[in-house]
Parts: structure tokens; C-alpha cells; sequence
């Protein structure tokens, strides 16, 4: 049923506006599949493949940081919503950037957990030592100046929830690398299920402290299926054909993992929907979102080979890691929107295009982004009338 209604929906009528002026301003959290240039101005390595063409080649025309061939999913959401596409928080930092209409705090290799968790477990992560706690912590330096400044420090906290009632908070995705990191590392897989509840319940926490603060609309996703990813096809390839879906081509063991942690994600969400009423937390199904895609690759304008990077150092799933999408002696499809995957870990602009608008009309999001728009102006006129 879900496969049928999206596949419907590539006939609707997105990217159009779709609830222009429903928000003032989108604040997001994650990691590279939100990143819009936070890591480039971290590493500061204009040489990585991450920052050379052909990545941005679709849409930008140059590369922007963010690990795809053009837009985000972030980006169709701020487009259809009416609002531009967010400045990255440590660029716009740097030179002095206006964060009224919303700040992206995602930064590529980010993991939920913070980086002692790693480092006590002897798991290295050689991108960043960011995690969700410290892109709360930005974000929380930020706030003063998105509200009035009065001296009087509660009414200063007053404004800025009236500024993120009117927000819309996207966390994430967030998640993924707290088990990429060991599984690569070669880490039993019952060690890293071990690690799930900590994640989830860092994930929550970050929710309830955003709600605190006066967050209103909060879009969770949950993790991509590892098992459909180019790169974990090609690191953990068998012989064994019972190994992989008969429909997708993907890994089984690890599409089971990625299911493992969605389902404690969705069951913790709900437990917060009971605690903070006044608030719509959104469950964005990024898993859904990519198993219908590989199931219809057609209805949606894919090629058949849905599981081969479109960037990359060849072999069966054109992923290498020796030879990364952007480094000396990869090679590039032919049309980038025909390709679900872009580089092995992330997706191409055609499938950020597709989630997108199953979050904002469903079928990906529960509720939709849009449905959750008029929840919440129910919601935002019921408590003036009581105040008044």
C-alpha cells in the first residue's frame, strides 16, 4: 500500500510550494545526509573528494559540501515550504550570517552518542568528534540572537519559544554512524545492538530539550537501510544468495539491524507524543522511503540497477574505498537522476527529491509535514484562547 500511494505521488505536483508561510524558519541536526557545508569548514580540506566535483554537479554546479550530487532532503523541504535553502551554521558563523529564517547544525560523520562513547570502545571515527550534544549546544549559542534581548532573562526565554513554535526542527537523520563506525570496524554485531537504546535515548533527549526551549514541529527520522548501501554491499559481499532480499538485492542481516533501531526510535516517539500533547513530533521513514524506490525503480524513473553507486572506483556496486567518488580514478554515470545511490553512503538529488515530498504529503512521515502545519495552528490558536 505504501509502495502504491508514493509511486502515485511522483504524479503530484511537488517541488510547488505547499505550505508557504506555515513556518518561519527550519533548524536542522544530523549527520552528511543533512550536512550542507558544516564539515567542509570544520576540516578546512578543500581537496577531499567531498569538496570537488562532481558533487553539487546536478543542481549547484559546484561543489557545496554536501555529500550528494545537488539538493538535500533538507533542501526540497525548505523550497516547498517557501523558505530558502539554510545557510550552514559554521559557514554563516564565520562571516557574520543572518539565522532568522533557520540554521543547519548536521555535520557529516556526526554520530547521537558523544565521541567518549567511542573512544572508550576503542572505535575510531575519522571524520569529526561531533555529536547530536554538541550541535545542541550550537544551537543553543545561537538562540539569543534569534529573540528580543531584554535584560529580564525569563522574558527572554519567552520570545525565543514564541520563535520556535513557528519553527520546524529536523533531526536528523542522526544515528547511522554511531553503528557504521563499528560494523566497518568490524564489531560484533550483538556489541552493536547493545548500542541502539543509548542512541534512541540520546535521540529523545535531544528532542525533550527542544520542546523545552519551545519547539513545537519535530521531523525525526529513522535510519536508512544499511543493508541497500553500495558500500556495505561490496565490504560484506557473499556467495550466499539467502543472504540478500530476493527483491531488493540487499542485505538482509542489515536491513534487520536498521529495522531494529526504527522500531525503538518509533516506540520512544510515541512515549514523547504522551508526555509533550502540544507538540507534533513527525516520524520521518527514510527505511520505507528507499525499500519502495528499490522495489519500483521505474514508476519512480530509475534505471534497474538501483543498487550501483552512480560515483565511485568501480567493481560490482561501483564502490571502492580506496577510490572515493571525487578522488583520482573514479568514474560517474551517465545520468545522475536515473541512480537511486550516489557514492556508496549517500543518495542522489533524484531520491532526496522523492523522500522529500513523501514527508511533506506522506506516505514517509507520520503525520505528513504539511498535515502537521495545520495541527499545529489548531494547536497555537486553542492555547491563545486560554491564555486570553
Amino acid at each position: 500500500m505504501i509502495a502504491a500511494a508514493a509511486a502515485a505521488f511522483v504524479l503530484l505536483l511537488f517541488p510547488a510550494v505547499l505550505a508557504a508561510g506555515c513556518y518561519s524558519s527550519i533548524f536542522s541536526f544530523g549527520d552528511s545526509l543533512a550536512d550542507n557545508g558544516n564539515l567542509l569548514h570544520i576540516d578546512g580540506n578543500h581537496s577531499a573528494g567531498f569538496a570537488c566535483l562532481p558533487y553539487g554537479m546536478t543542481y549547484f554546479g559546484r561543489p557545496t559540501g554536501r555529500f550528494s550530487d545537488g539538493r538535500l532532503i533538507l533542501d526540497f523541504i525548505a523550497e516547498a515550504l517557501g523558505l530558502p535553502l539554510l545557510p550552514a551554521y559554521l559557514d554563516q558563523r564565520r562571516v557574520g550570517g543572518d539565522f532568522e529564517q533557520g540554521a543547519n547544525f548536521a555535520v557529516a560523520g556526526a554520530t547521537a552518542l558523544d565521541s567518549s562513547f567511542f573512544k572508550e570502545r576503542d572505535i575510531h571515527n575519522d571524520f569529526t568528534n561531533v555529536s547530536l550534544g554538541v550541535e545542541i549546544r550550537w544551537f543553543r549559542q545561537l538562540l539569543p540572537s534569534l529573540c528580543s534581548s531584554p535584560s529580564d532573562k525569563n522574558s527572554l526565554m519567552a520570545d525565543c519559544a514564541d520563535t520556535l513554535q513557528d519553527s520546524l526542527i529536523m533531526m536528523g537523520e542522526i544515528g547511522g554512524n554511531d553503528y557504521i563506525y563499528p560494523i566497518f570496524q568490524r564489531r560484533s554485531l550483538e556489541e552493536v545492538k547493545s548500542f541502539v537504546p543509548f542512541v534512541v535515548a540520546t535521540i529523545s533527549s535531544a528532542v525533550t530539550e527542544l520542546i523545552e526551549l519551545g519547539a513545537r514541529t519535530l521531523v525525526v527520522p529513522g535510519i536508512t537501510p544499511l543493508g541497500c548501501h553500495s558500500a556495505f554491499l561490496t565490504e560484506f559481499q557473499t556467495q550466499n544468495v539467502d543472504d540478500y532480499d530476493a527483491g531488493t538485492g540487499c542485505l538482509n542481516w542489515l536491513n534487520e539491524f536498521s529495522t531494529y533501531h526504527n522500531s525503538l526510535l518509533e516506540a520512544e516517539l510515541q512515549t514523547l507524543r504522551g508526555l509533550h500533547p502540544h507538540a507534533t513530533i513527525v516520524y520521518a521513514d527514510y527505511f520505507a522511503a528507499i525499500i519502495s524506490i528499490l522495489n519500483n525503480p521505474n514508476q519512480f524513473g530509475f534505471g534497474n540497477d538501483t543498487l550501483v553507486s552512480c560515483c565511485g572506483g568501480g567493481g560490482v556496486y561501483n564502490y571502492n574505498p580506496r577510490i572515493e567518488c571525487g578522488s583520482d580514478g573514479y568514474s560517474l554515470c551517465d545520468e545522475p537522476s536515473r541512480c537511486v545511490i550516489w557514492d556508496g553512503l549517500h543518495m542522489t538529488e533524484a531520491t532526496h527529491r522523492i523522500i522529500a515530498g513523501g514527508l511533506l504529503q506522506g506516505p514517509f512521515a507520520s503525520p505528513a509535514i504539511a498535515d502537521a502545519c495545520g495541527l499545529q495552528s489548531v494547536v497555537h490558536s486553542s492555547t491563545s484562547r486560554i491564555v486570553s
